[in-house]
């Protein structure tokens, strides 16, 4: 069973960077899909940056050139650094793994434009980071 376990959120001026990590354990990362999602009050949960593994990721438009997600696969841990924050970044934010093989089954690929309704399509999830960034 896939265990995540975020941490790295804080409170940031607008323009300023923050660096969350997520500690996982049991899956093996060359079969997951794993990704950073985020959820601001009043709003859906939205894909923010997701790895399909062999360094392959893909990020919402909204974050494109100013976040970078990456795994370190000796730690089992994965990274989502941010950079030029916008208070419009302000959300909860979690990390969320699930079978590549599974999303296929659904017709899914590890893209944050198919995952669409990630609380369904991602079956493991951390239980979030707040970010919060002032302007």
């Amino acid at each position: 069973q896939v265990q995540l376990v975020e941490s790295g959120g804080g409170s940031v001026q607008s323009g300023g960077s923050l660096r969350l990590s997520c500690a996982a354990s049991g899956y093996t990362y060359r079969s997951y899909c794993m990704g950073w999602f985020r959820q601001a009050p009043g709003k859906e949960r939205e894909g923010v940056a997701v790895v399909a593994g062999a360094g392959v990721t893909s990020y919402a438009d909204s974050v494109k050139g100013r976040f970078t997600i990456s795994q370190d696969n000796a730690e089992n841990t994965l990274y989502l650094q941010m950079n030029s924050l916008k208070p419009e970044d302000t959300a909860m934010y979690y990390c969320a793994a699930g079978s590549k093989e599974e999303l296929r089954f659904w017709g899914l690929e590890c893209r944050v434009s198919d995952l669409m309704e990630p609380e369904k399509d991602l079956d493991a999830w951390g239980q979030g980071t707040l970010v919060t960034v002032v302007s």
